[in-house]
């Protein structure tokens, strides 16, 4: 099952890096043939010590083969 639209998953942002969850808020198929998510977040973070941050309930892009777990 690729649409994973309305269910809540763990994954990795930034090349699997930064672990991440939440409510995923639209599930595409990209050009190429591969699934992304844009997942809301349930809590912010900061990428090691870069000047990357989100902040609980931006939304992130995560590729369908970072998605860890699928909790609904």
């Amino acid at each position: 099952m690729w649409n994973l639209e309305g269910m809540r998953v763990k994954g990795g942002y930034l090349d699997g890096d930064q672990p991440v969850s939440g409510k995923v808020v639209l599930s595409r198929v990209c050009y190429g043939g591969g699934i992304s998510h844009h997942i809301k977040l349930d809590s912010g973070f900061q990428y090691k010590d870069t000047t990357i941050s989100r902040e609980a309930g931006e939304v992130v892009i995560v590729d369908h083969k970072y998605i860890t777990e699928v909790r609904d």
